[in-house]
């Protein structure tokens, strides 16, 4: 079996995926992509907060975020293998919708834990190829996974993979917490309804290692189910955040919320 990526972004095959050669293939594939990894700020543009201040645009010689991409896969209730692939991007000025691809296609690989990015990243890195093709003028600088980066069993989700494949920052935005370095919903659920973090909107996600893996969010006041944001790549946990933050109007971030209405 040769390399599956970066060469051919094509999906390993079913048969590989139940052999035990298969799954050493994937780990090791994974490894590779993952000591690719940038996880501090690596882009050219400064972050929304910035938008208003022209003299600092002026002075470091970055112009502002202009374009928010969000992906999402969905699949078929009827037939599982079917799904249904959609990238958005927004303005960031406006955070109106200024583009929308998609694709239905027929997937070939089974999910897996902790390999979900062999199953869906093909898919979605064709829809950033075929904008980036047909649509140049609207390729996103940033994009939302629905999905993890770091926050994952193995420190890999699929932000960070489609993130090192697309050579682009990626944002990981997940609805659900992986229990990871001893992290777990009970223990994330009572740090939330402490008094003293009553307050907060974000709370940090910290292993038992030490390690912070992503935040937690709460951006409505009142809402008591979060959303985890954990770094993909080419971009620092702290930009993450305040990217999200500047996108969220509602509990689910803009981007993610508009690619999930285009499905």
């Amino acid at each position: 079996m040769g390399q599956v990526y970066p060469q051919n972004h094509s999906p390993i095959k079913r048969s590989q995926f139940t052999s035990h050669a298969g799954f050493f293939l994937c780990c090791r594939t994974q490894d590779m992509l993952k000591s690719k990894l940038i996880l501090e700020d690596d882009f050219g543009w400064n972050l929304p907060s910035m938008g208003s201040n022209s003299d600092q645009s002026n002075a470091n010689n970055k112009g502002n975020l202009k374009y928010i991409g969000g992906v999402d896969i969905s699949f078929s209730k009827e037939d599982p293998s079917t799904a249904c692939a959609a990238l958005v991007v927004l303005d960031a000025g406006t955070l109106e919708v200024v583009h929308e691809e998609f694709d239905v296609v027929r997937l070939q690989v089974p999910y897996i834990p902790g390999f979900l990015a062999f199953r869906e990243a093909p898919i979605l890195l064709g829809l950033l190829e075929k904008m980036k093709t047909n649509n140049q003028h609207f390729y996103p600088q940033v994009l939302m996974v629905d999905g993890n980066g770091l926050l994952h069993p193995r420190g890999f989700g699929l932000a960070c993979h489609l993130g090192v494949l697309a050579d682009l920052p990626t944002i990981g935005v997940g609805k659900n917490l992986h229990h990871v370095d001893g992290l777990n919903q009970s223990e994330l659920r009572r740090q939330l309804e402490a008094k003293e973090n009553c307050n907060k909107e974000l709370i940090l996600l910290t292993g038992q290692s030490g390690t912070t893996w992503g935040a937690a969010m709460c951006s409505c006041p009142g809402l008591s189910k979060p959303i985890y944001i954990s770094v993909g790549h080419r971009i620092s946990l702290d930009s993450a955040i305040g990217i999200v933050k500047f996108c969220s109007n509602y509990r689910i971030p803009e981007p993610i919320r508009q690619v999930e209405f285009c499905k």
